[in-house]
């Protein structure tokens, strides 16, 4: 970012915030649609509300998906299985309002060319065991503890609904401490206190002990450090019952939390001929391995696309002036170590399983789950010896 002393803030969503939801419902159905129909093309969206779920887009396929079922299971495992929680799977009312594809858009695709024009971004920074900027990694970490000290019943009162932010201070771009932390968890009546107005001390003290210090690195905490527990004072009322959501509303929880710029499209719900999902995991993945392989230490690159072309209309490479060598030899590196065809990427990163549910929460990067191909760092060695060799 720059030298001297600034801060830099980024948030997470628990699997149960409304639009996190309708993210893993889309992810939920593609899954479905793979798992029967390997070719199949989906371009799915979900809408929830209170007592609704509204499943829409264009599915091509010759398998079958009954999307009531699916959705009831989604909700169901997040966590929204009682009244209490204001929204439940056994209650709940599905309309599948899912059409077929323009067949304007399959003869492009036929062809090998890819499903739409954009712009895919990825990036990678030696910050983190991760590659990933310190302040979403602990935002994430944060939410999906929130989840577990849930369904463990550590704290049993929270609800499936939640949300984090971190802040974090730095010094000429090295991170030196935490400066504050949000976390708002949706939970149940019984916490309140006597004015019924906001949570009692002793709950925020068990959210600060069981969520948030397991997480943040004790060495990145000091008694400076804000922590701001439900600041409005209570979050009894939460989910589809206090927020609507819809698909891909995320985009920056699901990528890098604002540190880097983020391309045209959201994810969740798009088969991976829709260049806006795969080719942003490939430019992660060229990304990480320009770090993996000590060529710069941090590195953004983009991709871009027109629809029905095969071959990316531009790549840029850059390493913010933390490069050994100038960022178009990486460029020309990149070009002969990488497939970048929407076919290439799908066989190098192996995208036509039923992966995606799992990447709707917690982010799409700086994951260690084995289904996440486009985290490897395989090529680094090979992306190296290529570099090398260009004068």
């Amino acid at each position: 970012m720059g030298k001297g002393r600034y801060f830099f803030t980024s948030e997470s969503v628990t699997e149960g915030h409304p639009d996190k939801v309708c993210d893993q419902i889309s992810d939920a159905v593609l899954d479905e649609v793979l798992r029967q129909d390997p070719t199949g093309r989906v371009a799915c969206e979900s809408f929830i509300t209170v007592g609704l779920v509204i499943v829409g887009g264009e599915i091509t396929t010759k398998g079958y998906v009954e999307v009531g079922d699916l959705v009831r299971k989604v909700v169901k495992d997040i966590g929204y299985t009682h009244v209490k929680y204001g929204f439940n799977y056994e209650t709940c009312a599905v309309l599948n309002a899912i059409g077929r594809q323009s067949p304007d858009i399959s003869q492009g695709v036929d062809t090998g060319g890819a499903g739409d024009q954009g712009l895919m971004v990825g990036y990678a920074s030696n910050e983190t065991e991760e590659m990933m900027p310190l302040p979403i990694t602990l935002a994430h970490r944060i939410t999906r503890r929130l989840a577990t000290v849930r369904k463990k019943n550590v704290l049993p009162y929270l609800g499936p609904d939640g949300k984090s932010q971190v802040t974090v201070e730095y010094q000429d771009n090295e991170p030196i401490r935490v400066d504050t932390v949000v976390v708002s968890s949706q939970h149940t009546a019984d916490i309140l206190d006597k004015t019924g107005r906001k949570i009692t001390e002793k709950a925020r003290q068990q959210i600060i002990e069981a969520v948030i210090r397991p997480v943040v690195p004790k060495k990145m905490l000091d008694s400076k450090t804000n922590f701001h527990v439900n600041p409005t004072g209570k979050f009894v009322v939460g989910g589809p019952q206090s927020d609507t959501g819809m698909t891909g509303r995320k985009i920056i929880v699901d990528t890098y939390g604002g540190w880097a710029p983020h391309g045209g499209g959201a994810f969740s719900g798009k088969d991976p001929t829709k260049v806006d999902r795969s080719a942003t995991y490939m430019a992660r993945c060229i990304a990480k391995n320009v770090v993996a392989a000590k060529l710069a230490g941090q590195c953004t690159v983009q991709l871009a696309y027109a629809i029905g072309v095969a071959e990316p209309v531009s790549i840029m490479v850059d390493t913010h002036g933390t490069g050994i060598v100038d960022p178009e030899r990486i460029t020309q590196g990149v070009r002969k170590v990488f497939s970048l065809t929407p076919k290439g990427i799908i066989d190098f990163l192996r995208l036509r399983r039923p992966i995606y549910r799992q990447t709707a929460a917690y982010g799409h990067f700086g994951r260690t789950e084995p289904e996440f191909t486009w985290e490897k760092t395989d090529k680094a060695a090979e992306l190296r010896r290529q570099v090398e060799k260009i004068a």
